[in-house]
């Protein structure tokens, strides 16, 4: 179903190159989603979603995906892309408007001044980033219900997944990372991460190859030193002198071993003994 040339393909990917080395980016892409959705059970039949869109490369990757995927009758869901606008001084409003219309996407535009709030209510010096995620998600979550969404749906690839493991693991002392697919805690909405299995580099390519017109988050942008950019260059420094480690890494989340860990809510260690002898 993936094998077809570009002359039958979604408008999301007109333009493309046609060189062999995309072509099989855009396959790895697409069955990279495709193996996350499935393996995860994140789609029925009739559900709709709220896929959310920031502008950078991984939102317009993960638009790609899903797109192409729902037209080619591989994904039986209706697709809303939903583009907040957060209220940062200089964010060009009309580029995502105009790209989903001329990409034919259904698709809200909402406009909600969380910036402000963060800025008044972050320190000078803090990350904004926990504030400024938890005001998104909660516009996210009502767009849903007002649009009779199944699940909100976002960019979060393979790399960012491994990131958020080792920030908990270094400082928050816990296993835990970002999962697939979840049930908010009022427990009407799903959260889905269809790119888990994508790596980052490869929505680098993509985005860049398609030309997608990339907006900047300015606001985390503007700050140095934050923690999951030190772990983001601790995993390059590890990739670098050991090609393939992200990957090996991430496969180790998939392949968890709870009676060779330390959590005994996870394993019953109290009541495990050897089997007696009964001397026959």
């Amino acid at each position: 179903m993936l094998d077809e040339e570009n002359d039958d393909i979604h408008p999301l990917f007109h333009g493309a190159p046609s060189t062999t080395e995309f072509k099989k980016l855009r396959k790895r892409l697409i069955r990279d989603t495709r193996e996350a959705i499935d393996r995860y059970g994140m789609a029925r039949k009739g559900d709709k979603w709220l896929v959310c869109l920031s502008g950078g490369k991984d939102s317009y990757t993960l638009l790609a995906a899903l797109t192409e995927l729902q037209w080619r009758g591989l994904l039986p869901v209706d697709i809303l892309a939903c583009n907040l606008d957060q209220g940062q001084p200089g964010f060009p409003a009309t580029v995502l408007p105009e790209f989903l219309e001329r990409m034919g996407v259904p698709h809200r535009i909402e406009y909600q001044d969380t910036y402000s709030i963060v800025m008044d209510k972050v320190p000078q010096g803090r990350t904004y980033c926990a504030l400024c995620s938890r005001l998104r998600r909660g516009n996210l979550y009502r767009i849903a219900r007002e649009e009779g969404c199944s699940a909100v749906v976002l960019g979060h690839h393979r790399d960012d997944i491994l990131e958020t493991f080792f920030l908990n693991l270094f400082h928050g002392g816990k296993l835990a990372t970002m999962p697939p697919k979840l049930v908010n805690d009022e427990g009407d909405l799903m959260v889905l991460r269809p790119l888990a299995h994508v790596a980052e580099a490869d929505c680098e390519k993509f985005a860049q190859a398609m030309n997608y017109p990339i907006i900047p988050c300015d606001l985390c942008g503007s700050q140095d030193g934050l923690q999951r950019q030190q772990i983001k260059g601790m995993l390059d420094q590890w990739e670098a002198r050991s090609p393939g480690r992200r990957g090996k890494m991430f496969s180790a989340l998939m392949n968890a071993r709870p009676s060779h860990l330390l959590d005994p809510s996870l394993f019953d260690f109290a009541n495990l003994f050897p089997q007696e002898n009964d001397g026959a």
